[in-house]
């Protein structure tokens, strides 16, 4: 027994983690087999006419959180290396530019630096609150991506409460900030912990009374809904109805993501780095990773409410009818085009190849025939990924609208990481007395004018 315990008491807690979680995923071919086999796994998906529609729900309850769970990591990666770049340009510095190509994969060995380094739990804490600390916060905002639609159809689960959802779970990120301060036996960490609290609830008012406005003119709670009511083109979404409510939600919205200039609760010129001052390891690599995917979701929220969600700016489909152009894709049967299809990937793609390679070598003639086929093979691969991805904007509505509500929400989360190389942190008193005094008024005001407006419209109508 001693053999297995010792190197397992070795490990970190990250290791203690991932060495199950690797396991797992070697065992789970294995396992899917004998379920198959069994018959397990076709009475679970409802294969082979026995339905059962609870087990589905649960099915594609599970897939969706798997594929939540994994698609926020990559996610926070993206917008640590964004946020490197972008301030190091600010700066009039290069910034990360070693690791990967233009170092792209900077944040990645960041991140694994992170979780793989020593989890040190520090004398007098309580080690069960304190481990759990980061776990309840990362997990507040992992939630939320539940009922945010990206595409048409494309939604984790489509609630007709989906605004109070997010709301609802979105709040429990305050209880792991102060979880993590009062655990940590430290004065900063439980100043920083504090902090988090009364600002989180501070900002929650606006933040809930902004969208209020939007909710009446769609008429539900449900973001999918919401999002629908705005297709058409740029001057159909809520932020040309609602501007002032847009202004309001956008300020709040930094404030319940803790970013600059709003960043009290991890002020390191003031107070270390607030509640996680004592964290290290797998634990800070979660509180870390809960700022960056909270910019994604406060920007995802912010885009579905406000800025159409998936819809284009514009439509253009009237216009490609004009000229003939049918966005839905042709039945094409494959099975007659099979071969030929076969025929001409087997010899196209070499002579395209070949081609590329060829003219590289004659427009370069230093680069020589090795480097000028690599050159090739990547051109062609660009060429052909762009012509498919095209193909496939224009013929399938997920792939179009997972397109511009991607490219709307990172543009948004550019402005948060620009709002932090340039704006200077405000004081704690300037906070709270922007909250209280100003954003609860001017959101109280702004539901009064959209009802007032509402009536007035509704009674003109009616004449």
């Amino acid at each position: 027994m001693s053999v297995i315990s010792r190197p397992w008491n070795r490990l970190t807690l990250a290791g203690k983690i991932i060495l199950p979680l690797l396991a797992l995923m070697i065992a789970m071919p294995i396992i899917l087999l004998v379920a198959w086999a069994s018959g397990l796994l076709p009475w679970l998906l409802g294969i082979g006419g026995q339905v059962v529609t609870d087990n589905i729900d649960v099915v594609r309850f599970l897939m969706a959180a798997t594929a939540i769970l994994l698609f926020t990591v990559p996610t926070a990666f993206v917008i640590i290396f964004m946020e490197m770049k972008i301030i190091a340009f600010i700066n009039s510095r290069v910034g990360p530019n070693r690791i990967g190509p233009w170092g792209t994969l900077s944040s990645v060995v960041h991140g694994l630096k992170v979780l793989v380094k020593e989890d040190y739990t520090p004398t007098g804490a309580d080690p069960i609150v304190f481990t759990w600390a980061p776990v309840v916060t990362y997990l507040a905002a992992v939630l939320g991506l539940l009922v945010i639609p990206f595409a048409p159809g494309l939604v984790g689960l489509d609630m007709n409460i989906g605004l109070l959802y997010f709301f609802a779970i979105s709040g429990l990120a305050v209880v792991g900030l102060m979880m993590g301060g009062w655990a940590s036996f430290n004065k900063y960490s439980l100043l920083g912990a504090l902090r988090a609290a009364a600002q989180v609830i501070s900002y929650e008012l606006p933040l809930l009374l902004a969208p209020v406005g939007v909710v009446m003119l769609a008429g539900t709670l449900s973001l999918n809904q919401i999002v629908a009511n705005q297709a058409g083109n740029f001057w159909d979404w809520y932020v040309f109805q609602q501007p002032l409510a847009f202004l309001i939600f956008f300020i709040a919205a930094t404030a319940e993501g803790n970013r600059a200039p709003f960043d009290l609760t991890e002020a390191d010129s003031e107070i270390v780095a607030g509640f996680a001052t004592e964290y290290s390891g797998m634990r800070f690599g979660f509180f870390f990773f809960a700022e960056y995917v909270a910019v994604f979701i406060l920007s995802a929220l912010t885009v579905t409410l406000f800025l159409g969600g998936w819809n284009a700016p514009l439509d253009v489909a009237p216009l490609l009818a004009m000229l003939g152009i049918e966005l839905a894709p042709a039945a094409i049967d494959l099975g007659g085009l099979g071969m030929g299809l076969l025929i001409i990937a087997a010899f196209g793609v070499p002579l395209v190849i070949l081609g590329l390679t060829l003219l590289l070598a004659m427009l370069f003639s230093h680069w020589g025939w090795i480097k000028s086929l690599v050159v090739a093979f990547i051109l062609f691969n660009v060429i052909v990924g762009a012509v498919v991805g095209l193909w496939a904007y224009m013929s399938f509505e997920v792939v179009s609208g997972l397109f511009w509500f991607t490219a709307k929400t990172f543009t948004l989360a550019f402005v948060f990481v620009w709002m932090r190389g340039t704006l200077p942190r405000v004081r704690i008193d300037q906070l709270m007395g922007w909250a209280w005094k100003w954003l609860v008024e001017i959101a109280l005001l702004n539901i009064f004018l959209t009802a007032g407006a509402i009536l007035i419209i509704q009674e003109l109508t009616r004449r």
